[in-house]
Formats: C-alpha cells, structure tokens, sequence
C-alpha cells in the first residue's frame, strides 16, 4: 500500500474511533443489552439462552482491561474500524485507486456503522464477519486458490458463534453459487473438507444447545411472538437503503457492475445472495438490522466501477458530490440517529424523530424516546439506590436480590459497589442462581407496571415488606421501577427458586 494510501486510511480509522465516543452524551448509561453480555464473563459456557459464546470472551477481556466503560466501547468500534479496512482492502484488491478508496472508505465510514458500533452487541462482529466472507468468496471466485475456501469456513464459524444470523448468509450462499457458473466450486472436495472444519468450531456450541433443550428455539420462538409479529415486511424492505443512504448511489452501481463490467462478471454470485437472504428476512419479519451485513462489500464494488468512468473532468464533479453524499447524511441524521443528545432535547423535538420513524419501538407503538436511547438511562440510578438499601440490612450474606429482568440485574452487578449477585428469572440469569447459601430475606426490583400486583403476592408470605425507592428518571424505559425488601418469613426461600428455576428450564426445553 502506497504511503499516501496508508495515511488517508489511518486518518478514517482514527476518525472512526472519535465519532464512536464522541457520538454518546454522558447522560446515557450503557445499554440493557451490554450489562448481559458483561455479565456472562462471569458465567463462561459454550453457549446462552440468546446468543452464542463469543461475546462473553470479549467480556473476559474487557473485564482483564478493567471492566471500565472505554473498553466496552472500544470493541465495537474496533469491529467497524476493521469492516471498513476490509472494504478499502477489497477495492484495492480489484483495481481500485486512491479516489475509489475513499469512496469506499466515506460510504462505510458514514453510514448505520457509527449507531450499530456504539453498542456492545454482537452485531459489530456479525457485519465484519459477512463483510469477510464477501471479501475473501471475492478472492476464491477470481483465483480459486482453495485456502480461500477455508477462510470463509473459519470465518463463517466464528461469526456463527458470534450471532446465529451467520445461518442466514450460509443459507444465501449455497443456493447462490448454484445460479451462477460457479456451481463447479460443488465439485471440489475442499469445499466439503471446508465444511467440515467449520462444523468441528461450531461443534462445541451445538453440543451445548442439545444438551439444554435448543434453547436458541425458544429464543426465536419469544422473538418471532414478541418482537417480530410486530414487525411489517414492507417496512423491513423500506428501511434497507437508509443503512448506507448516502452510498446508495455507489451500492446501486456495484450492482449493476455484476451485470455490465466486464471484470465482475465472476461475482455475480453476490447478487443472489443478497436476493436470496432479502427473502428469507422479509419472509420472517425480520428486523431490519439482521441485513446489515449484506452491504459493504457493494460499496467496494460500486467504488471501483464508478472511478473507472468518473475519470474525465466532467465525472470529477459527479465525484466529489459522490464522495461528499456521505459526509453530508451523516450530518442531516446527527440530531437524531445517535444517542448524542440529552432526552430534554429529544423530547422537545418529537416532530422530527416521529417523522424519521424513531420513535417506534418493538411493541409496534411509539414513545417519547427512540427504545435504544430509553434502554440506556435509569441503570446507574437502579443499582446506587439498592446499594445504600442493601447496606442498610442486617445478614446481607443472607439476602437474595431477584430482578424482574436482565437489564435490571445485569446493571445492579455492574456499577454494583456492595458485590451484591443480583440474578432474574430472565434470559440467561434463570440459570446463573447460587443456592448453596441458604436465604432468609428478599429484595425484590420489580418493573412499574407490575410493581402492585407482584408487590401483594409476594408480600404475603413475609411478616414486613416495603418499596425502599424506585427509579426516578422518568425518560428511563425502567420508570418506576421499584426496590422491595421482605423480612421474616417461614418459606424455605431456596427450596421456592430452585423450583421456579426448575419450572422456567423445562418450560423453555418443552417449547
């Protein structure tokens, strides 16, 4: 790489970086989201209730660097820092130059990759992941060197223990090579042994998931009756160029290169994939997101086949405006597409969050906050609240703090400063409950809109209860939500969970 290449491009990467930090304002805590996958470092296992194992090793990592908020947030910027290496990387392998590397680099650079990357989630990784397997099918179609095949098996088998939504990209690719001429890549047994060694990565967490009932099926089966219900196909479909909108010009091109330019004629493969996998998402109600991954690698080629006809004077000005349709998005959507803006300012321009669709959550109503930035406040709050109750107790080795969900217990144990456990009935915490010490009080976080009715149930098997505080935040998604202590009772605490925990696992292995 030339060294005026090499300089342009760490000047993107280090941008990448600052937007990713600078684009979070410091009244948002973390994400509900990130206090689980945080707290599955503590309980390693080949796979979750949710999601697969890799997660949680970043998670021992981030914990070995201090656990602090910088390294959260540094892996998912990391992750889109290098999904946007290996698009530059993609369009100097196929001819591009400097000019179609900073197309490149803008498109990816400015787009959904500075929200999605502010999260510590799984779907930074998922994105690199289908961006690499793009990059090196691109390599084998033109080479056909067979190590190729094998690095988009080991890719695929990362990314799949990562987030499942590499079982998609698996089911577009198979049928994809088999509409073009490229089906002959069935006929060599490298393809088969790739296969395999895929299988042998993944194995250990298709182990686990037989060994706990599926539980990725009841995972599915919660979000396709919860979440995804909710969700219109023509609202999937609508919402996919607004990922990359100010690339959509070069990403249309790439396309239609597959058809025209001579030199992509190799990867129409690529096409198909991204037919085959809109489908089967716009079939399921999928959310919007799950598609991301499906288009840097559009933008690479788009870049190289629109410097190759932009290179009279009049095509310099159609770049510039090209390179500059980016940059030019990122600014109408900064108001409102990143959580850089405090609630009180979000509020007082409903008008325009409500008009850009912002404001609708997974329940298929809209609220005063977009549901992300809402998920991000009140945590803080929650768990310094129940330290000072907690400390107020006498026999605290003796209290168990059960939560309503694990947004709840997974912040209580984050910013937690009384090495209080808390755990849940919810997600992955069903089965993270210590029972060995015996327990003899309760304190109870339980949700707004359940707080009176589950307040009375539990009360009266306790001879004193109170709500001890609550969330005050009233832009917090937890509102309300309360802290309950309980004392004094005759139930066997210990004997009533571990048959609840019981119940909840057979439930989830049934279904």
């Amino acid at each position: 790489m030339k060294a005026k290449d090499t300089v342009l491009l760490s000047i993107l990467l280090l941008l990448k970086f600052i937007l990713q930090y600078t684009l979070i304002d410091a009244a948002y805590d973390l994400h509900r989201d990130e206090y689980l996958h945080l707290d599955q470092a503590n309980h390693l296992a080949w796979g979750f209730h949710s999601v697969p194992p890799f997660t949680s090793w970043l998670s021992v990592l981030i914990q070995a660097l201090g656990n602090g908020v910088f390294w959260v947030k540094f892996f998912p910027a990391l992750f889109g820092a290098l999904t946007l290496m290996v698009v530059w990387r993609a369009i100097a392998y196929l001819g591009g130059d400097l000019a179609a590397k900073l197309l490149g680099g803008f498109g990816v650079l400015f787009s959904v990759l500075l929200r999605l990357n502010t999260l510590y989630q799984p779907n930074s990784f998922d994105v690199l992941c289908w961006t690499l397997v793009f990059y090196c099918l691109i390599r084998y179609l033109k080479e056909e060197q067979i190590h190729y095949l094998y690095g988009i098996a080991i890719v695929l088998a990362i990314g799949f223990l990562n987030k499942y939504n590499l079982a998609f990209l698996i089911m577009g690719l198979l049928p994809a090579l088999l509409l073009t001429s490229q089906r002959r890549v069935f006929m060599r047994r490298e393809l088969y042994l790739a296969g395999v060694l895929a299988l042998l990565i993944i194995l250990p967490n298709l182990v686990w998931q037989y060994l706990n009932g599926f539980p990725v099926l009841h995972h599915m089966n919660e979000l396709a009756t919860t979440q995804l219900v909710n969700v219109s196909r023509l609202s999937f479909l609508s919402t996919q160029p607004l990922f990359f909108m100010g690339s959509i010009v070069v990403m249309l091109a790439g396309l239609l290169a597959l058809w025209i330019y001579p030199p992509f004629k190799n990867f129409r493969a690529l096409f198909w994939v991204l037919v085959i996998v809109l489908a089967m998402y716009t079939y399921l109600r999928a959310k919007d997101y799950y598609a991301i991954g499906l288009y840097p690698i559009f933008i690479a080629l788009g870049a190289v086949y629109l410097s190759t006809l932009l290179r009279q004077w009049w095509g310099k000005v159609a770049y510039t405006l090209l390179l500059l349709s980016p940059l030019l998005y990122f600014g109408y959507t900064y108001n409102f597409l990143y959580p850089n803006k405090s609630p009180e300012y979000i509020i007082s321009h409903q008008d325009q969050y409500r008009e850009m669709g912002l404001l609708r959550w997974e329940d298929g109503k809209e609220h005063h906050l977009p549901q992300d930035f809402a998920d991000m406040l009140g945590w803080q709050e929650l768990a310094q609240k129940l330290d000072v109750v907690y400390a107020d107790l006498d026999r605290q080795e003796a209290t168990l703090v059960l939560c309503d969900n694990y947004g709840q217990a997974g912040a209580v144990n984050f910013y937690g400063r009384q090495g209080i456990k808390a755990v849940s009935f919810n997600a992955d915490y069903v089965g993270w409950f210590e029972l060995e010490q015996p327990y003899s009080q309760l304190i109870r976080v339980i949700s707004a809109r359940v707080l009176e009715d589950e307040f009375q149930e539990t009360a009266r098997y306790f001879k004193k209860a109170y709500v001890a505080d609550s969330i005050s935040n009233s832009y917090a998604r937890e509102y309300g939500t309360a802290i309950c202590v309980f004392h004094n009772t005759d139930l066997d605490i210990n004997l009533v969970i571990k048959q609840e925990v019981e119940e909840r696992l057979l439930s989830r292995r049934q279904k």
